[in-house]
């Protein structure tokens, strides 16, 4: 017996993790069962034993359950076994394998690999912020099972790159994160494109199966099979959990205190916003804490060779978003720490599902702030239970020796400038404004000596101009009258006034 074997005895006697069904009991294919092997799997999670019964027989199944059970390997099990017991004809795709976040997607493919890869099977991961020639040219070649996000995979398929019409297989993975993200218009496009529902097997995979989600699978698939595994349990066991209430400016003393006195292995911190990773990260290496900080607008290529890092441990601490709240499947994650309450309840679930994975146990810190403090009833009532409190004592600070780092809260104030010219600009100016009529028998001088552009007094002695028609010379005050008339188009002329 292998080691891994019998840690996975270790585990299915300790807790309901795994069951007594071992992937061989299913008839599969040799190639997949030594790719399993090889991945260490040897038995079922409850969400791959139930999954597989129904879907090995080709039948559509929705399947809800918690972060971290494995629902991975029981798609792509399934997967591989359809595509080797019945190969593909042509090089288009046989399988479509749609992901809300390209980490996902990653990972996917990496498990995908590892598990094919005594196949012939050809994979492709599809997703935006890599080269888009390189992806099209791999898709031009031709790839059995395809792994993307909705952008990237839509934009092939209007460009006629990427064919759906041999698609037999489609997996929809984290469906509300998803819709949460605003991929529902994008979703329904795909799902469009593909063969009608009774012509292909559907699987859709999802923390909570919602009206939304539902509403996709009674539209898309075909009678599906609803699983669902301890619905009543939102959270994996083997998470012990606490919740700090802490003012704003106690938390980064907080949060270094437990980083140095408490063991852990590998860590990641989870805050609202771009800003405050940044912040964050600069804090914990100006403290000499190996952190390195990721959020969504950080380049694919940099985002990719950070997970690669995090993944071989040579990155001990991850500060992020809840864009890595999915899709970072990493071993040994010790402690997660929810530097800010999440505003979503849902991604709670999500965030602290990065630790206790395939059977492990794991601790999940929450600071309940001045700020995020609010979020935390709603979560409570989610979960179904509180969540134990530690009180914060001033032994558990540490001192903070990256100070000269400004705070993300610290408003910017108003400059002197700026306070001056806004009262100027405020309203009218205290020195009373004369505006000075002009008489308009003064002329307007462009001749030199004229001052403010008004003529001197010799202007008014030029030589009279001539009429265009008579040449008779014309007076200053025969000009005046013109002026007066072209101003009053009903003006009667002096003459003709006295006719009358």
């Amino acid at each position: 017996m292998t080691d891994q074997e019998q840690l996975d005895i270790t585990h299915r006697d300790s807790n309901t993790f795994l069951t007594s069904t071992t992937f061989s009991q299913f008839d599969l294919p040799e190639p997949l069962l030594r790719g399993l092997h090889d991945m260490g799997f040897t038995y079922c999670t409850p969400i791959q034993e139930k999954a597989l019964k129904l879907s090995l027989k080709n039948k559509d199944a929705a399947c809800q359950a918690q972060t971290g059970t494995g629902k991975t390997a029981a798609f792509l099990v399934t997967i591989f076994y359809h595509l080797i017991k019945n190969p593909p004809v042509n090089k288009n795709a046989s399988a479509l394998i749609i992901t809300p976040t390209r980490e996902l997607a990653v990972q996917i493919y990496n498990d995908a690999a590892a598990m094919g890869k005594y196949t012939d099977l050809h994979i492709a991961q599809v997703f935006g912020g890599i080269d888009y020639k390189k992806q099209a040219e791999i898709l031009r070649r031709g790839a059995d099972i395809v792994i993307c996000t909705p952008g990237r995979i839509i934009d092939y398929i209007k460009q006629k790159v990427f064919k759906t019409s041999d698609i037999k297989t489609l997996v929809i993975d984290e469906a509300d994160r998803l819709f949460d993200l605003g991929f529902t218009k994008d979703m329904h496009y795909i799902l469009k494109k593909l063969p009608a529902y009774e012509n292909r097997q559907s699987m859709l995979f999802s923390a909570t199966l919602s009206y939304r989600v539902m509403e996709l699978t009674y539209e898309f698939m075909n009678f599906p099979e609803v699983i669902e595994i301890a619905p009543d349990e939102k959270t994996v066991r083997g998470i012990e959990q606490y919740i700090c209430h802490v003012a704003n400016e106690e938390k980064l003393p907080l949060l270094l205190g437990f980083l140095n006195h408490k063991e852990w292995s590998r860590i990641i911190i989870f805050l609202n916003t771009k800003a405050g990773v940044e912040w964050l990260t600069k804090k914990l290496t100006g403290n000499g804490l190996p952190a390195e900080g990721i959020t969504g607008d950080l380049p694919q290529i940099k985002r990719l060779k950070l997970m690669e890092r995090f993944k071989k441990n040579e990155v001990k601490i991850l500060i992020a978003t809840d864009v890595a709240s999915r899709g970072i499947h990493v071993e040994d994650v010790s402690h997660v720490f929810n530097y800010d309450l999440p505003q979503d309840k849902e991604n709670y679930v999500h965030r602290i599902g990065r630790t206790a994975r395939a059977g492990a146990t794991g601790t999940a810190v929450s600071f309940a702030c001045e700020d995020y403090v609010y979020h935390l009833e709603a979560l409570e009532n989610m979960l179904g239970y509180k969540i134990p409190v530690i009180w914060s004592e001033d032994f558990m600070m540490a001192e903070d020796k990256a100070s000269n780092i400004p705070s993300i809260r610290k408003k910017a104030k108003t400059s002197p400038d700026r306070k001056t010219k806004d009262k100027k600009t405020a309203g009218p100016s205290p020195v009373k404004q004369i505006y000075y009529k002009i008489d308009p028998s003064i002329i307007m001088s462009t001749i030199k000596g004229g001052i403010f552009g008004l003529s001197p007094d010799t202007a008014r002695q030029e030589p009279a101009s001539k009429t265009k028609k008579t040449g008779a010379p014309v007076s200053l005050q025969q000009k005046k009258k013109r002026m007066r008339r072209r101003k009053k188009p009903n003006a009667v002329r002096p003459e003709t006034a006295a006719a009358q």
